[in-house]
């Protein structure tokens, strides 16, 4: 994608979460706003690395184009990401109230609702550090665990400074260069929208790629996993599948030591707007 499309993304990333991050900023507090601008449903999902904060209730559905806004408290760590293709158990329905099941294609946590666990990968994932190293912010999107579908992070706030507060994410769609090995399909009359539908007529096995798989997922090496002998950064390097990964998405992690061009730091009083799809997939 070219640097011309980036910019207006990111305009119109500025334009939707203006008014609530200056409230925020105001009141010192950081506020997450998640964007979906995918062509479908999704259930984003949070979780909390250092507290019991469940920061948006741990999970929840947002419809194409619609926009959602919670806090995090101060110091707070964590990952968010989007969750695909999920159908609630009959009388399972997700409720604010009452935690419920809910089984998705991609980024599943355990069938729950609201997650208290990671998501299941192939995911991509936004990473939070709020408060951390002199007082600043760390942020990256990583895609270490795999791809689901693309995000975007950029900053906002009167005291963000622009040209250290980069935009992390990946913005091109890695499902559509996977590679077969690391594929993972599934059928194209299965999706969750047509779920509560009537029974289609019989298909042929048309499948689509719903998600890309890490090298490490798929092949469990420690080549790949940067473990054993590979396990620190002099002896974990990038791989073919890597490079493929860091081609498609070059500000987004794409193995475990890929730091000095995915992490990303900002000054206190910045608030954040995460977009899933950013590039329409």
């Amino acid at each position: 994608m070219g640097t011309i499309r980036v910019a207006s993304l990111l305009l119109l990333a500025g334009f939707v979460w203006s008014q609530a991050a200056h409230g925020a900023e105001a009141a010192g507090t950081t506020v997450f706003t998640l964007r979906n601008n995918c062509t479908h449903t999704i259930w984003p999902a949070t979780l909390s690395g250092n507290s019991a904060a469940a920061v948006g209730g741990g999970g929840f559905e947002l419809s194409p184009n619609a926009t959602v806004s919670f806090p995090a408290p101060a110091g707070w760590s964590g990952r968010l990401w989007a969750r695909t293709g999920c159908v609630a158990p009959p009388g399972g329905a997700a409720s604010a109230v009452e935690p419920s099941r809910l089984s998705c294609a991609t980024g599943d946590c355990s069938g729950a609702a609201s997650c208290t666990l990671g998501g299941s990968p192939p995911v991509t994932l936004a990473e939070f550090t709020l408060g951390g190293a002199d007082g600043k912010d760390f942020y990256d999107v990583s895609l270490v665990d795999g791809y689901n579908v693309g995000i975007g992070v950029a900053a906002s706030g009167a005291r963000v400074n622009y040209s250290t507060c980069g935009y992390a994410g990946c913005v091109g769609d890695v499902n559509a260069l996977c590679p077969p090995e690391l594929q993972m399909a599934s059928g194209a009359v299965a999706e969750a929208d047509a779920a509560a539908a009537p029974a289609p007529a019989p298909a042929t096995a048309t499948t689509t790629t719903v998600a890309c798989r890490s090298a490490c997922e798929a092949f469990g090496t420690a080549e790949y996993c940067c473990t054993g002998a590979h396990g620190g950064p002099k002896t974990c390097g990038p791989t073919k599948y890597s490079r493929l990964f860091k081609a498609a998405c070059p500000s987004a992690y794409s193995y475990a030591y890929d730091d000095p061009t995915s992490t990303f730091t900002c000054g206190a009083g910045a608030q954040y707007l995460i977009t899933f799809c950013p590039g329409h997939q």
